[in-house]
């Protein structure tokens, strides 16, 4: 069976991502479950929808959590029924995800590429990558404290980079000064100096 791999990017900062593979037959129930266990958050019973989409990133049919049968008609699919090849028209598909309309989380969703066999050593729907920490959200998995350290410490400046270019307040910087007097002396050539 083919399995369809999609980059889901949060919507706040695309650089927040998580790669998901899925293979022919699983929902958009199970869609949405492997988006919360890949971006960590707790799977509270909140309303979830997909939608259609473009690249201009319009909404378009639903696929909701709450809708427990396709109907003809309806307004939305339901994510428990409806199969995600089912709506994959083309070959850069685009859906929008929301979770929790009280947190209003919103992703977009973008299909990346399909294989045509599924590998038999892994588990789907399958997170096969990883980009940046994952929002957080009241309820959700805290971020585990090593984590934390490893952010502080890849984004914290030593004394060498936080004292380069700066100078303290109040002291007098000879070089300000140099600058000063040749701009001064810059602008009497021009204003009644002799000429060259």
């Amino acid at each position: 069976m083919p399995v369809f791999k999609f980059k889901v990017s949060w919507e706040d900062d695309d650089n927040i991502n998580r790669s998901i593979a899925l293979t022919n037959g699983q929902s958009f129930l199970q869609f949405h479950q492997a988006i919360l266990t890949a971006f960590e958050f707790d799977k509270k019973e909140a309303a979830a929808n997909f939608y259609e989409s473009n690249d201009k990133h319009l909404k378009g049919r639903a696929i909701s959590s709450e809708v427990l049968v396709n109907k003809k008609e309806a307004p939305a699919l339901s994510m428990m029924k409806t199969p995600v090849a089912a709506l994959v028209d083309s070959p850069d598909k685009k859906f929008i995800y929301e979770y929790d309309p009280v947190k209003n989380w919103s992703f977009f969703v973008e299909l990346v590429g399909i294989d045509k066999e599924e590998n038999p050593k892994i588990n789907y729907p399958h997170c096969f990558f990883k980009e940046g920490i994952s929002p957080v959200l009241t309820g959700a998995k805290s971020m585990s404290e090593s984590k934390m350290v490893e952010l502080e410490e890849k984004y914290d400046l030593g004394k060498e980079e936080m004292d380069e270019g700066y100078s303290s307040e109040g002291e007098d910087d000879d070089t300000d000064n140099d600058t000063d007097k040749e701009d001064e002396s810059y602008g009497e050539e021009e204003n009644g100096g002799e000429p060259y």
